[in-house]
């Protein structure tokens, strides 16, 4: 099975010619048990803080690195809501960061997730790219926003949005808490509407709900502004064979969602 078969390429209609993205799975790499392909063979682990062997995970990133202009701006990523220009980043830095963007031809904005929401951007003059790490925390702090805002600053015009392989909405049970942290984010009825949508009450199990984080990132998305928003139709937790997941399994590897400019 090739690589192509093996990762994501984006269904992306309207995504200018000269934008690349793609998502990884836990297919196509050399990492062993727990790290594995879910099926036997090697796995694609692209985390080097995960307790996989560090030659495992340098062997794969040389993987990737084939496919792409340019090694990956890696971020250490941290739940928040920073934001980084890759043109401004060291070849040796690894910013504290939970989103990138690129106005650079070649060079690579990437996020690594195990059931938090990637969310790859571009402008429709296939100007700007960026790519976003949207866990519910970040989500609901603002870090698709915060990225919608320095691409704007960047230059960028019309938005349009990528949402790659994250938990779905059957799987991710939480807690009031999470509840909460959108509701109060939400500014006005029409907010609070879409964010009690996204949550269903767990039967049996008294304050606890079922989130559908792609539905809160798309209004997000949209509130922020970006009117066309795609993907969203994947669950990592329930495809096992496909996709690393931290809910499911615990130590798991990471699987990375990128996009550049040509």
């Amino acid at each position: 099975m090739s690589i192509q078969q093996q990762w994501l390429f984006p269904h992306w209609p309207g995504l200018p010619d000269n934008v690349g993205a793609l998502s990884t799975t836990r297919r196509g790499g050399v990492s062993p048990a727990p790290y594995d392909d879910g099926m036997g063979a090697g796995g694609l682990n692209l985390g080097t803080h995960v307790g996989d062997l560090p030659h495992n995970v340098a062997r794969n990133r040389a993987i990737l690195r084939a496919m792409l202009p340019d090694e990956p701006v890696w971020l250490s990523q941290v739940h928040g809501t920073t934001v980084v220009d890759v043109a401004e980043v060291g070849p040796q830095q690894v910013p504290e960061a939970d989103a990138s963007l690129s106005t650079t031809p070649g060079k690579v904005c990437v996020i690594m997730t195990a059931d938090c929401l990637p969310v790859l951007f571009a402008d429709k003059q296939g100007k700007t790219v960026a790519a976003a790490h949207a866990g519910w925390r970040g989500l609901a702090a603002g870090v698709l926003e915060n990225t919608v805002e320095a691409m704007r600053a960047a230059g960028a015009g019309e938005l349009t949005a990528w949402m790659g392989p994250a938990i779905g909405q059957y799987r991710f049970e939480v807690g009031p808490d999470v509840r909460q942290a959108f509701l109060q984010g939400a500014r006005d009825a029409s907010g609070t509407r879409h964010v009690e949508a996204a949550f269903s009450v767990v039967e049996d199990k008294p304050g606890k709900y079922l989130a559908d984080i792609y539905a809160l990132a798309r209004y997000l998305l949209h509130r922020a502004g970006v009117a066309e928003v795609h993907g969203g139709e994947f669950c990592t937790v329930s495809n096992s064979g496909r996709f690393y997941s931290y809910r499911r399994d615990g130590v798991t590897g990471r699987q990375a969602t990128l996009i550049w400019l040509k």
